[in-house]
């Protein structure tokens, strides 16, 4: 049963948010609710790929041994090809075996998630087919959300601390007045799952194509013969061609002279090919308030040149927890006592964001991708 007050509500169980709960308690912080709209296990449309960086924090959080229990694929580069054909393998950085479980894998997110959320349901308390409607505030903070259950009943739970780990579309972000992300800083990208596809290498797989450019095609190799395939391109670019992505994805996989011979036996399962949205860390959103902050695709936080997300939500989640932490302690959840919280973010991943984003640039024109790539 769920109770009226907690020192902590986190808005939304995917990895940014399941992290966040998990780190909190980690931190010593007891009285904590993990919220969701879904029943996990849930689809969440995605790349699939768990990077380098995203199984430094799940072997942190004692968790990486979990995975090995779902169907994955493990990964150990990734390849570019540019316009021009030339192709460039970099492998992932790789310890010692003894020491590194994978270099990195992909993971379907409906198994993947369901693992973190899995492991945060034995730490805190969970509230699953629960939809958030709106914040509580006294004051100018934020003290609490108000919510439906699946069968519309309405109810206000109070907490010291919100916490916005709900995604690219984050009610959270929308209530304190951050819940847009200029069409320039967010791209718009296809997912299918696709089985049969032939020449897979064992690396991530991204594709400066003159069909989609300077947006890129991708080939993420899954388990037992499946792949993620999509495309993605800058919202603002979708909108000023009037891109069809989903068009252009068949017209790639049917036509492209580089991978309909791939493709050629390969089929899409019935799911089809599903669009979502990006919010990328090339915008430095407003991730903290009078009692809330924002982690993850709700903070938009997602790498701008290779679209990865979960990385980057769980380490604003291990940084919001250990400053959620500190606040509970101080008794003060002010906007400027979080100011730390963004700068300790932004000062671990704003040099990579800004990096990726220079990437993304020379993304636009074919003749430095060509020379980059070459």
């Amino acid at each position: 049963m769920v109770k009226d007050s907690y020192d902590a509500i986190v808005v939304g169980g995917g990895p940014g948010g399941s992290t966040t709960a998990m780190f909190l308690k980690k931190s010593g912080v007891d009285n904590v609710l993990l919220i969701d709209k879904a029943r996990f296990p849930r689809d969440k449309i995605c790349g699939d790929a768990f990077s380098g960086k995203s199984v430094g924090i799940a072997k942190e959080l004692g968790i990486i041994k979990k995975f090995d229990s779902v169907p994955n694929e493990t990964v150990y580069g990734v390849l570019f090809s540019s316009p021009k054909g030339d192709q460039l393998a970099i492998p992932f950085p790789y310890e010692d075996e003894k020491v590194t479980t994978k270099p990195g894998f992909v993971v379907r997110r409906i198994h993947g998630d369901n693992v973190i959320f899995q492991e945060a349901k034995k730490q805190v308390e969970t509230l699953e087919d629960f939809t958030v409607i709106d914040l509580l505030k006294e004051n100018d903070f934020v003290v609490g959300i108000k919510g439906k259950t699946k069968d519309g009943q309405e109810i206000e739970i109070k907490s010291k601390m919100v916490i916005g780990a709900d995604g690219s579309s984050s009610v959270v972000a929308q209530k304190v007045g951050e819940g847009i992300v200029p069409p320039e800083h967010q791209v718009i990208a296809t997912r299918g799952y696709y089985k049969g596809i032939t020449g897979m290498t064992g690396n991530i797989e991204l594709h400066f194509i003159n069909e989609v450019m300077p947006g890129y095609f991708w080939i993420f190799p899954l388990d037992n013969g499946w792949a993620n395939v999509g495309l993605g391109l800058l919202t603002s670019e979708k909108t000023k061609r009037k891109f069809d992505l989903k068009k252009s994805q068949e017209s790639i996989i049917t036509n492209s002279k580089i991978f309909k011979e791939r493709f050629k036996n390969a089929k899409i399962d019935e799911q089809g090919i599903k669009v979502w949205t990006l919010p990328l860390g090339s915008y430095h959103k407003k991730n903290h308030g009078n009692g809330w902050l924002l982690v993850g695709d709700a903070a938009s936080l997602i790498d701008p040149f290779s679209g990865e997300g979960i990385g980057n939500a769980m380490t604003s989640g291990k940084f919001a927890a250990q400053h959620v932490a500190r606040a509970l302690k101080e008794n003060n959840f002010s906007e400027e006592n979080f100011d730390a919280y963004d700068k300790e973010l932004w000062d671990t991943i704003g040099s990579e964001l800004k990096t990726s984003h220079n990437l993304q640039k020379i993304g636009r024109y074919k003749i430095l991708l060509n020379l980059v790539i070459g």
